[in-house]
């Protein structure tokens, strides 16, 4: 676990897949990269859930080798535009991902 998770990647983004979920993609520098991030613990469906204080199985991770990227889907803690919801496009829900080392 030496390697920053952005270091990796050229994009990390998150936004919204619907009113009640999230989605996160990071899409990686090239082959090497990818095949790194898919190897690592940190970045297993688990532990992405512990990062954002959910629960195992509810977050969901989708390998795209042919994108060279990878998507978490997880559960928005408040609906889409709801009161207390502090970003309604969830487009600032990628930031506990930036810490991540490999």
């Amino acid at each position: 676990m030496n390697t920053h998770l952005t270091d990796l990647v050229t994009v990390i983004r998150s936004k919204n897949a619907g009113p009640t979920l999230l989605t996160i993609d990071l899409f990686f520098r090239g082959p090497a990269d990818f095949a790194q991030a898919i190897a690592s613990e940190a970045l297993r469906a688990d532990a992405v859930a512990r990062l954002y204080g959910l629960g195992d199985g509810e977050v969901r991770r989708f390998d795209l080798p042919s994108l060279q990227a990878m998507k978490f889907t997880l559960p928005r803690r408040v609906c889409a535009g709801s009161p207390g919801d502090g970003d309604v496009y969830g487009a600032q829900q990628h930031g506990p991902l930036l810490g991540v080392r490999l």
